[in-house]
């Protein structure tokens, strides 16, 4: 691990820190990425509802992969990362607020990821591909009312959150990047509870000289059934970083005794990664009784009135489970939100 002059680097931390985001740059390579781990924060935002060990390791991953992208934000907005497909866990939804915070939901059928558990190997558990199974992945930027949203969308075939994540890159923003994703139940000495914790790597190529990123054809759609299309010639440099990324076992993201300096100096050490300043993240709704006023006022007057039940509108927050009681009088003759800035 090098240390530069740069005031944003620093030198590499002896010991693992839980709930961080680190950024890198390994020049040699011209590859430039960010590690995550989660500890406490994944099991904050797990908290929330009684999840199947299953749901908490696909839903631990959406939020490993949000906080990698959403931490890249330079503004104040959200990031939010959204599944909808027809496997077990139907629905994924993952808010990150810049610059740290984030919340998580995943809806399921239980008996649906029962009959895929019991047609599983022994002692296998499904992997994300199956658990979602076929639809779509959205990835959302939200600037707030100044500025239009973004968004991209990639099909989800059966694949996981991984392929997904690498099909966008490839398919939005043609920026070659390589993604890797890990969760595990950390079963803790002295009978205390378990708890679970996440780890990601976002490496991505971008050099500074044009001319070397090759662009990848995309499948036009009406060629013949079993067409391959050539496939682009790599940069030897780049060849070289998904090599080593691909000696990453999983153990080593999820590790609570491997700081991300030291995982970076295992991956990188003979071409000398630069660290920069890590950042915190912390599990934290943001709903709030105004919020939800807000959401209730966007309705129709007929639409408020429906939703009165013994004199009183009742809402409950997906992501931490909150409650809020409105008087029918406080929803039904409450005016429409201003959207002027």
């Amino acid at each position: 691990m090098t240390s530069h002059s740069d005031p944003h680097t620093r030198p590499p931390a002896a010991d693992a820190v839980d709930d961080r985001v680190t950024p890198f740059h390994v020049d040699g390579l011209d590859v430039r990425g960010r590690v995550v781990r989660l500890g406490t924060t994944l099991d904050a935002v797990l908290a929330h509802h009684d999840y199947p060990a299953a749901v908490k390791r696909l839903l631990g991953e959406a939020v490993a992969l949000t906080v990698l992208l959403g931490s890249t934000l330079k503004f104040e907005g959200r990031f939010i990362l959204q599944t909808r497909t027809d496997g077990p866990v139907d629905l994924l939804v993952v808010d990150f607020t810049a610059p740290h915070d984030v919340r998580a939901y995943a809806r399921f059928d239980a008996e649906r990821l029962a009959e895929l558990e019991a047609a599983s190997p022994a002692g296998v558990a499904p992997d994300s591909g199956a658990l979602l199974g076929a639809g779509h992945l959205a990835m959302t930027i939200d600037q707030g009312l100044s500025a239009n949203r973004y968004q991209g969308m990639v099909a989800l075939e059966g694949g996981g959150l991984e392929a997904a994540a690498h099909q966008y890159f490839t398919q939005s923003e043609q920026i070659p990047t390589r993604v890797r994703l890990a969760v595990a139940e950390e079963v803790r000495p002295g009978g205390a509870a378990s708890g679970w914790r996440a780890g990601g790597l976002m490496v991505q190529f971008l050099p500074t000289e044009g001319g070397r990123i090759r662009p990848v054809d995309l499948h036009p759609g009406d060629a013949p059934e079993g067409t391959d299309l050539p496939e682009a010639e790599e940069d030897d440099a780049w060849v070289e970083a998904q090599l080593l990324v691909n000696t990453l076992e999983d153990i080593e993201l999820v590790d609570n005794e491997l700081s991300s300096e030291r995982l970076l100096f295992r991956l990188f050490h003979e071409r000398g990664a630069r660290v920069f300043e890590a950042q915190h993240i912390v599990a934290k709704c943001s709903c709030s009784r105004e919020r939800v006023m807000n959401v209730l006022a966007s309705f129709s007057r007929e639409e408020r009135a429906d939703l009165v039940e013994n004199g009183q509108v009742g809402v409950t927050c997906e992501f931490c489970g909150r409650s809020y009681a409105f008087s029918a009088e406080e929803v039904v003759d409450t005016e429409p939100p201003s959207t002027e800035d």
